[in-house]
């Protein structure tokens, strides 16, 4: 099977792209997921957050969707379907207006999972990152620690789908080993996207792994499963190819007695600036 991971076509289990690792069979092990994520950079939790509420959240960014006339008119809301000429939409901010999510992403299940793989109080940026991917596009190869590398490094992204993401619907990939690539970490990894003026690091996955090494790693996602993985891991998504939105958001998580990040938390977050 091709999928279509940034600007490649890379074959499913073949040399360049496997399947991402579950890790709830040691979910309920908190030195044991400290372990792999160390390990891999990375933990997939399989239904991480409550589906049913992460539907309702689905419902809500739709409704608002279907109001700014980006859905199809003549299907189900459900479907997410986009209305012809529409594209991706950034919904970056504050999302106050959509107390839904809200409650998934700031709610006491994962407040208490990360004070508990912190080993400290924890706290969420305010900002989050809410996406609805269009068909034809992508999300370029990065770390996330030239866009919020102003407080501590041990901040951990959350990348939670609000939907069920099919290989052809574009979810998240990562390339495995790149928490390990000092040299990019030392060059790109040590820019900051205000300040230097930097993005996506490629858009081309094959640039990474033939220049540092590694493999891409990716998997269907269902709604409730999240991928969290900390700044320094390089990671792109899958090319949505279908004529559906993928929604989906990013959340970030620190320990509450570190340095935050200023642009991303308080009551009006300031965003991206110089």
């Amino acid at each position: 099977m091709l999928v279509k991971v940034g600007s490649r076509e890379l074959e499913l289990h073949g040399e360049h792209l496997t399947e991402l690792r579950s890790s709830n069979d040691i979910f309920h092990d908190i030195r044991a997921l400290r372990e792999r994520m160390e390990e891999d950079g990375y933990l997939l939790i399989r239904g991480f957050h409550d589906r049913d509420k992460v539907l309702e959240a689905r419902k809500s960014i739709l409704e608002k969707m279907a109001q700014m006339g980006k859905l199809d008119r003549d299907t189900q809301l459900e479907e997410g379907v986009m209305a012809d000429g529409s594209k991706t939409i950034f919904m970056g901010g504050t999302n106050e207006d959509l107390p839904a999510l809200l409650n998934v992403l700031n709610g006491d299940h994962i407040m208490r999972f990360f004070d508990e793989f912190l080993g400290d109080k924890s706290l969420t940026y305010h900002y989050k990152w809410l996406r609805a991917v269009g068909k034809g596009d992508f999300t370029g190869a990065h770390y996330d620690i030239v866009y919020m590398g102003r407080g501590t490094q041990n901040v951990y992204t959350v990348w939670s789908p609000l939907g069920d993401v099919s290989y052809e619907m574009g979810g998240l990939a990562i390339c495995l080993g790149s928490h390990r690539f000092e040299k990019l970490k030392a060059s790109y990894g040590s820019k900051d996207s205000d300040r230097d003026g930097v993005n996506h690091y490629t858009d081309d996955p094959l640039f990474i792994t033939e220049k540092f090494g590694g493999k891409w790693a990716t998997t269907e996602f269902q709604a409730g499963d999240v991928l969290i993985f900390g700044m320094f891991l390089m990671h792109c998504s899958l090319e949505n190819t279908t004529n559906q939105y993928r929604i989906s958001v990013d959340a970030r998580y620190q320990s509450m007695n570190e340095k935050v990040d200023e642009r991303w938390s308080g009551k009006k977050p300031k965003g991206h600036s110089k």
